[in-house]
């Protein structure tokens, strides 16, 4: 049982929609006309402070570990049997008010054991979302007992993102504090995380967790829903916003404080979590009949200097973590570039439609460095590529620190140079490594191919055979070199295109390992 198997079969359940008679489940959200409710009378105030000052009273208290306990029949279920928990979609939140934005929501159940408390916020108070077995259907999982109240593990957020008519899945919120978004065409794909504590450390990482959503009911002209989290972790507690605008590019504007507990020294702001299993520049071992598996390709960077960086991804030997130092990072991301089917021939995962996520902080967040982690796997069912911001110094405890930063959920950032196409590594001659760059880009075709020079660097080993010539297919360039490692285990690459002492390209760094 491994959370991404789980995550992957919980997103496929069905959109919103009349599956079951209307009357047969009367709504457990459904609002009384000219009457308030009981919830209404206990609803609580709540404004823009609220979820910042409940994180910064959490953090003054010893940590408390979430209640994990769940009936035997929930706890044990298998990857079919959670996937047949299925919300009744004629029981989302708002759907007999007719508002732009619909939520479901999850069971708890298997590796989703956690509780979270869910509110939504109307009229300035919070009031309980309560849960009942009858929202379910649970296939041949025996339904808990109808007064009981164990609560749900997340939710998802529907909206009409492809059709004005249909509400599609937009984002959902599920475990730990992962949470994912598409844009309009996409299937789900890579991750973020609202914090993440210790990523990449080999003494192990500290997974936080959301223990309560706050979801404000949107307006009936709405073009955005605004969620807020409070997070809970033994060294931090924290309290997040986000404003959440779906389309072409789905957008989540994510305004982030944090309270540490105690001093941490490798937290991770606006986390990326993917998968890389193969592509055309790390096929090692591999027997597939498609040409290559990854929900993400490369990381892309623009640093502080507004140097664009591009880092094909790779599924290692031996885990490897990558640092790139910067102050006031302008962006990075996790980008799937290759976009046609062809490139992966997978009728059922269509990777070709999952999405990019850019992360583009807002204001100024000094000194520090954005972080690769590249993890060993022999699946495509594991999450093994992360990618976060770490700030130089440390988060020292009692203190509050505060991140505003947007994602960009779609089909990828185009850097202000010529984007790095493809990344092609092969044998080559003389005990070599046949290194194959493609570049394409408006600018090449109005730039003379004799007035381009490549620029390319390694810290060991031997570069040879630099060749630049015209790619008429992609309508841009190819470039070609060797590397001739020696006895090195590890060669640190970089190549871009250069017209005189002016860039032209983005600039491709890479680690090459045996």
């Amino acid at each position: 049982m491994r959370r991404r198997d789980i995550l992957v079969g919980a997103l496929a359940l069905p959109a919103a929609g009349k599956l079951w008679p209307e009357n047969l489940f009367p709504s457990a959200f459904a609002q009384d006309k000219g009457q308030d409710k009981p919830q209404d009378k206990a609803g609580q105030p709540f404004d823009a402070s609220s979820v910042q000052q409940q994180a910064r009273e959490l953090a003054q208290k010893p940590y408390k570990a979430p209640d994990l306990s769940l009936p035997d029949s929930l706890k044990k279920l298998n990857y079919d049997q959670y996937r047949a928990i299925r919300f009744r979609p004629d029981q989302a939140l708002w759907l007999a008010d007719k508002l732009p934005f619909q939520t479901q929501f999850f069971h708890r159940g298997t590796i989703f054991a956690n509780r979270v408390d869910i509110y939504q916020v109307r009229n300035g108070r919070a009031e309980p979302v309560p849960y009942s077995p009858s929202l379910f259907s649970f296939g041949d999982t025996p339904p808990p007992e109808p007064n009981s109240n164990l609560g749900f593990s997340g939710f998802r957020v529907h909206g009409p993102l492809n059709k004005p008519d249909y509400y599609d899945e937009i984002g959902v919120f599920l475990g730990a504090t992962y949470f994912r978004a598409v844009a309009r065409g996409q299937v789900y794909g890579l991750s973020a995380r609202g914090l993440s504590i210790n990523t990449g450390n080999p003494k192990g990482e500290e997974f936080p967790v959301f223990k309560t959503y706050w979801i404000e009911q949107p307006a009936k002209a709405a073009t955005s829903i605004v969620v807020h989290g409070l997070i809970d972790s033994e060294s931090a507690s924290a309290a997040v916003r986000f404003t959440m605008r779906p389309g072409e590019t789905t957008i989540y504007d994510v305004e982030l404080t944090v309270f540490p507990r105690v001093q941490i020294a490798e937290p991770g702001i606006a986390t990326l979590t993917s998968m890389f299993f193969f592509g055309a520049n790390d096929r090692a071992g591999v027997d597939d009949f498609r040409p290559a598996v990854h929900d993400s390709d490369g990381l892309a960077i623009q640093n502080g200097r507004s140097e664009w960086l591009w880092r094909p991804l790779n599924n290692p030997r031996d885990l490897q973590i990558s640092t790139f130092a910067d102050n006031n990072p302008r962006g990075f991301g996790l980008m799937q570039r290759q976009r046609s089917f062809g490139a992966y021939e997978d009728l059922e995962s269509r990777y070709e439609r999952r999405p990019s996520a850019w992360i583009e902080p807002i204001g100024d967040w000094g000194e520090g460095a954005v972080h690769l982690v590249e993890i060993p796997t022999k699946s495509e069912v594991h999450d093994n590529i992360g990618a976060f911001w770490r700030p130089k110094e440390p988060l020292r405890a009692k203190g509050e620190y505060r991140y505003t930063y947007r994602i960009h959920w779609g089909w990828g950032a185009k850097p202000g140079l010529v984007p790095v196409a493809q990344t092609r590594i092969g044998a080559g001659e003389e005990q070599t490594r046949l290194i194959v760059l493609d570049f394409a880009d408006e600018k090449l075709k109005a730039t003379p191919l004799d007035q381009i020079r490549a620029d390319v660097k390694a810290d060991k080993g031997e570069i040879k055979d630099i060749v630049l010539h015209p790619n008429p297919e992609l309508g841009g360039a190819r470039l070609s070199f060797r590397l001739a490692p020696g006895n090195e285990s590890a060669v640190e690459l970089r190549a871009q295109l250069m017209r005189g002492d002016t860039a032209l390209s983005e600039v491709w760094v890479y680690r090459w390992t045996l």
